[in-house]
């Protein structure tokens, strides 16, 4: 694999769109960019004694007032090492509050907050870390060894070690108690500024750094928080990887803004789950997921008797819910809400109120407040009731682009809409429906799976001539892929030599369950292989067997 040099300009986010000229075109004479403000110092001032974030693994409460000391203890310690305004700093870790930590220290330094899914082998994570180039890599000890690789193979200058087993003498407690009482230099940051990178799985076969910027992060807040009836007295556990947008905002961000508390589940587990929703003295009100949570949860032996009534939100997102996941919350009286989001529009979009729920089964729901959302046909017209077009969103909630990406960026967006690459359809009384993904991504478990750079794994078996993947459905996954093979002349190949090729060079979610061998792909007049084709195929009652 051939990494780009680390880049060290700081000013590298300071991205140009013509999202972002559009909204400073708007503004009114003599105002610039809108400042963001210290959510955590304002909640910290004014209730510094309520619970903002509890960790249930080692078990620990963290306060408002411990939060706003943990995130500026972290703050001057990056300062200390030379991570100022602009610089990355990367974080490897199972969900603790040391997200948290690190997002509103970067809040306070102008500093960016890299988050890695810990799923990837080492040699996906050497692409993002090359591309984003963080001076320091915060990591949870049970990744000691792949973070002390990483910062050979990527020119990190720092790592900083969490361990919860060792409390107070972790390597990143300490650092925080060194800097205790002292006061970080504060950078004046505005709403264009960016916060965070989450890279997301490229079409192309590299991941692509979408940069979150502190509006979307506020806006998302406002959009979400309303009709989630997020409020103070919230109560929310938060199970999806924090590094992920929907765990991050969905609704841990939106909790914090509004002053409620966050309950982190270290890692997802469906029977501790269902017992810390039913907890009276655990208190949960909120819980988001993808279907997958949903449905582990739902064939748990305990769900039928969990205690629900005290979950006034349960929110559902990523990939689409089947019905008789939806059908069986229900039935417990738990209606999930359905929304529509993507990383880049960080992430909620459209959303559907669970009033309309059965009465628009399979529809994603209508715009949230401050998203706009359209169907656009080729022509770049809108698409009238029912039809099928690509489905466009704008907003103040939309990212300004790719990091190091320009070329990216500038494919994405038609003036101030974000091109979603979903094929979607908006009825008669403009509920959307998302009708299939025009990019060829398919979603395994909520997690977002891109072919191309499966296929780039594929091609580097010497029997392989063509290789493509297509999502296939699954009870447990939603989808999981199908490496449909063409062999080049007199070679041959099996299943279990494919997986074992892909182990150690895709994260788990990304390798294909199931080969099938065909004499060649189909392609269209240009050389484009149909996969449309392939799923008519494989997909379906008469699909042949998968060999």
């Amino acid at each position: 694999m051939t990494n780009p040099a680390p880049s060290t300009d700081s000013t590298a986010f300071a991205i140009d769109t013509a999202a972002q000229a559009a909204m400073r075109s708007s503004r009114p004479a003599g105002h610039g960019p809108v400042r963001a403000y210290d959510w955590i110092g304002h909640h910290a001032a004014n209730r510094p004694g309520k619970e903002a974030v509890r960790e249930l693994s080692p078990r620990k409460h963290h306060s408002y007032a411990d939060l706003d000391r943990r995130a500026e203890a972290l703050a001057v310690h990056l300062q200390s090492q030379g991570i100022g305004r602009g610089a990355r700093v990367a974080l490897l870790a199972h969900n603790g509050v040391e997200y948290f930590d690190l997002q509103f220290a970067c809040g306070r330094t102008g500093g960016i907050a890299v988050l890695l899914n810990w799923r990837l082998t080492a040699t996906e994570l050497e692409y993002i870390l090359n591309d984003s180039a963080p001076l320091l890599l915060i990591h949870d000890v049970e990744f000691t060894a792949t973070a002390q690789d990483l910062q050979q193979r990527c020119g990190i200058r720092h790592l900083l070690c969490i361990d919860k087993g060792r409390g107070a003498a972790s390597a990143y407690e300490a650092a925080l108690a060194a800097q205790a009482g002292q006061v970080a230099r504060r950078e004046v940051l505005t709403h264009d500024d960016v916060v965070t990178i989450m890279y997301t799985s490229g079409t192309t076969g590299h991941p692509k750094g979408a940069m979150i910027t502190h509006g979307m992060n506020f806006w998302n807040c406002t959009n979400l928080g309303t009709p989630a009836g997020v409020g103070m007295k919230t109560v929310h556990l938060s199970v999806l990887p924090l590094f992920h947008t929907g765990g991050l905002n969905c609704y841990s961000n939106p909790v914090l803004h509004a002053g409620g508390t966050v309950v982190v589940m270290r890692t997802f587990d469906p029977g501790a789950a269902l017992r810390v929703i039913g907890d009276v003295a655990e208190g949960i009100t909120h819980f988001f997921g993808v279907p997958a949570p949903y449905q582990f949860m739902l064939q748990h032996p305990e769900f039928a008797t969990t205690d629900l009534s005290r979950l006034q939100s349960a929110g559902v997102g990523g990939a689409p819910c089947a019905l008789p996941i939806l059908q069986g919350w229900g039935s417990r009286g738990v209606h999930l809400m359905q929304g529509f989001g993507m990383t880049e529009t960080s992430p909620a979009c459209i959303f559907l109120d669970p009033a309309d729920a059965q009465r628009k089964l399979g529809s994603t729901g209508k715009p949230l407040l401050h998203t706009e959302a359209r169907i656009v046909n080729d022509a770049g017209a809108d698409c009238g009731p029912d039809e099928i077009g690509e489905l466009w969103v704008a907003g103040p909630n939309i990212t300004p682009g790719y990091w190091n990406r320009p070329d990216a960026t500038a494919g994405a967006f038609e003036g101030r809409w974000l091109k979603t690459g979903d094929a979607a359809r908006m009825d008669s009384e403009g509920f959307f429906y998302i009708v299939d993904r025009w990019k060829d991504m398919y979603i395994s478990g909520g997690e977002n799976v891109y072919p191309a750079e499966v296929e780039n794994v594929l091609y580097q078996l010497p029997q392989v001539a063509e290789a493509a993947i297509i999502g296939v459905p699954s009870d447990k996954w939603g989808e999981v892929g199908l490496a449909v093979l063409a062999l080049k002349p007199g070679q041959t190949l099996d299943r279990d030599t494919v997986l074992a090729h892909c182990q150690g060079k895709l994260a788990r979610f990304k390798i294909p369950t199931d080969i099938a061998i065909v004499p060649a792909l189909p392609r269209n007049a240009t050389g484009k292989v149909l996969k449309r084709e392939l799923r008519k195929q494989f997909v379906g009652s008469n699909a042949p067997a998968i060999t």
